[in-house]
């Protein structure tokens, strides 16, 4: 009778302190009810304070790797994409148990710990850098979140928002870092970029809310967590099981390969093979982010109304092709300024393919499909970077010197590029192979379904139990689907 009654107050115990962390249904202690809001702030502030190194670190990792810059810059992404892929997986279910807040503080905080090692130590920097791949995952918890909140008819306009914010923080954020570089010098524009992270580390901490409902939860905080959901292989496994679905994932693998590896490199590209200042190179990307700005919102609402999902992929798949062959043959800056217009209508792809997924597949199957889709981009995050790294160095795309302390190009550099610009016939090689990759992901995804049906069975597929051995995750229609886009490297 004593055991008994011991019992239960250690229940009531529990459920009070559930109730002091939950309160209301599911809405943690923060400013206000979860929203969208909320989680397009985290992105914005983790991703400008990264914003600021862009210009400190393109000429940190020439001095650091004089040679075979390309190459060093593609392993260190590769290296921490792979360790993001490897890693997602167990993050989200991890977060699915003990909620999104907690993972949003852990992913923020290890993807920006690199940052203040650039002026103590440029070696520990990358390989920090590298390392931190482990939890650079914040769009995954991100996507979660706001997945928690939204309803399906609302989703895609959030994701194409929150995907906006990551580009609307790389506006101003390199073009104020290369200005205090200039004056200041570097090391201010570091303590600055370390001062927002902690910023954004601060707002988490104190003002955003928990996003999944108590009844999302299991019913013990101590519900096991099986392998299958922390294997990230275990998606990949399941693709061929549906046409539809193998279909979705080669298009994502085929358009998204060059589109990493492209984010890891072409900063580098404009700095030291066309001979962009770091003020061009902040004026690029803030024109860019503008640009993307308007086509992840403005533009994709309007196309996913007017021409339906699948077209919208295929545009942007289009769009893709002819920015990448631009790239690959422009030898003049005016170039690249023109196949960066390009490159914002792209931008609309991955938004589209995220709502195609979410609106077709079950509500019991959003987690196998999402998954697998995730798993796909992960898995080029480690391999586009590595692979245009590569092709870099077969074609020996180097420079012997870099661009001088005052951002301004050598006589002999400038001889050296216009010398390379005069022999290569085609100055970006890289950009060449990925045009290629998208054209056949564009023929692929001309066989998707107009109304797909994602007819997966998860089969293996385990979900957290209670001990009673009842689901804890079989969300209703429009509730909680799993994230699809991942990180971005910056």
């Amino acid at each position: 009778m004593t055991q008994s009654k011991k019992k239960k107050r250690a229940n009531r115990s529990l459920l009070l302190a559930k109730k002091i962390i939950i309160k209301d249904g599911g809405t943690a202690q923060g400013f206000g009810a979860p929203s969208v809001y909320h989680a397009v702030i985290v992105i914005f502030l983790e991703f400008f304070a990264w914003g600021l190194l862009t210009a400190p670190t393109l000429v940190v990792l020439h001095e650091t790797f004089p040679k075979h810059t390309f190459l060093m810059n593609g392993l260190i992404q590769g290296v921490k994409g792979l360790l993001s892929f490897l890693s997602a997986p167990l993050i989200g279910a991890l977060s699915d148990v003990w909620g999104r807040k907690s993972f949003l503080l852990l992913t923020v905080f290890f993807t920006c710990a690199p940052i203040p090692l650039m002026k103590i130590s440029p070696w520990w920097y990358f390989a920090v850098i590298s390392v931190s791949g482990v939890f650079a995952v914040t769009f995954s918890v991100v996507f979660a979140y706001v997945a928690d909140i939204t309803q399906e008819h609302e989703r895609s306009m959030a994701y194409g928002l929150v995907s906006a914010t990551f580009a609307a923080s790389l506006v101003t954020s390199p073009a104020i870092g290369a200005y205090l570089g200039r004056v200041y010098g570097d090391g201010l524009v570091v303590v600055l970029a370390s001062a927002i992270a902690m910023l954004d580390i601060c707002f988490i901490l104190v003002a955003v809310p928990e996003s999944l409902p108590e009844k999302m939860r299991p019913a013990s905080w101590g519900a096991p967590i099986s392998w299958e959901q922390a294997d990230p292989f275990a998606s990949l496994r399941k693709v061929g099981q549906d046409s539809t679905v193998l279909l979705i994932c080669i298009t994502v693998f085929l358009s998204y390969l060059p589109e990493a590896g492209q984010y890891s490199s072409f900063f580098l590209y404009l700095r030291q093979i066309m001979g962009f200042s770091p003020e061009s190179v902040a004026a690029f990307i803030a024109v860019l982010g503008l640009l993307s700005i308007v086509a992840q919102t403005v533009v994709l609402s309007l196309l996913m109304r007017s021409i339906g999902n699948k077209n919208t992929i295929l545009l942007g798949l289009g769009f893709q092709i002819l920015q990448l062959a631009w790239y690959g043959f422009g030898s003049e800056p005016w170039m690249m300024w023109a196949a960066g217009a390009l490159a914002a209508m792209s931008s609309i792809t991955f938004p589209a393919i995220s709502a195609l997924v979410s609106r077709t597949a079950e509500p019991d199957q959003q987690g196998v499909g999402q998954g697998m889709v995730t798993g796909i981009r992960g898995l080029c995050n480690g391999l586009g970077p590595a692979l245009y790294g590569f092709i870099f160095y077969i074609f020996h795309v180097e420079l012997d010197a870099p661009p001088d302390g005052n951002g301004d190009t050598p006589v002999h550099t400038q001889a050296h590029l216009q010398q390379f610009n005069k022999s290569s016939i085609i100055p970006g090689p890289p950009f060449l192979f990925g045009a290629c990759s998208v054209l056949l992901a564009l023929l692929v995804a001309l066989f998707i379904p107009e109304q797909p049906h994602l007819g997966l069975r998860p089969g293996s597929w385990k979900k957290h139990s209670s001990p009673h051995g009842h689901p804890h995750s079989l969300r209703p229609p429009g509730e909680a689907k799993e994230p699809l886009l991942q990180d971005s490297n910056v």
